[in-house]
């Protein structure tokens, strides 16, 4: 039986979410890769594969649309590309990260309002992306080393706004009026919840 996207979508949020566990568990310091060297490498490892699916979930939201620009999109694999042409194809592709409330209306369940500031905006995207990537190489012995003091010190933040991204976000579709609301977790359990929500034309009289 094939899945709606929005299923798809799903699968990746839960395979961020397994990521984030091994990102907790390094830096609970419950466990390591040896040494702290090593350990801060497997950190930027997660983190940059955290990034690419993250930008992957939004190509399975718009493959349609993409794939009239990109034939070749399941090529792609640099995240910086990938933010960079789905958003000529909508400009609105990126998680939007809201808060909910319970509402006035007694209608509604929740209103929903856009999150200002806290979580991993675009720029914070390329950003992280790129510095993870440079801990992926081996440092040239007679050149810059490393600093890792300076990874250990952003990876909190890192986490922390990856989180607020994603935690409670809607997915905007091309030519799609409606969105997608996607819960990384509900009070109930653990697991990714989602929801679309469609456009209703009021009805005349």
């Amino acid at each position: 039986m094939k899945r709606p996207p929005i299923y798809q979508y799903s699968l990746v949020m839960r395979e961020i979410k397994r990521r984030m566990e091994v990102v907790d568990f390094f830096l609970s310091r419950k466990g390591h890769a040896l040494y702290q060297p090593t350990t801060i490498e497997s950190l930027c490892l997660q983190f940059r594969k955290i990034l690419e699916l993250i930008a992957m979930a939004s190509l399975v939201a718009n493959k349609k649309e993409y794939a009239r620009v990109h034939k070749n999109f399941q090529r792609h694999w640099n995240a910086e590309l990938l933010l960079r042409d789905l958003e000529r194809v909508n400009p609105k592709f990126y998680p939007n990260p809201i808060k909910e409330a319970p509402s006035n209306n007694p209608v509604v369940k929740t209103e929903q309002e856009d999150l200002k500031e806290g979580f991993l905006n675009k720029k914070d995207f390329i950003k992280v992306y790129k510095k993870c990537g440079a801990m992926l190489h081996a440092d040239n012995p007679l050149g810059c080393q490393s600093s890792y003091k300076y990874y250990e010190n952003a990876f909190p933040d890192w986490r922390a706004k990856i989180v607020a991204l994603l935690n409670c976000h809607t997915v905007r579709l091309v030519g799609f009026d409606g969105f997608w609301l996607i819960h990384m977790k509900e009070d109930a359990d653990d697991e990714v919840h989602y929801y679309e929500f469609n456009l209703v034309e009021p009805q005349s009289s």
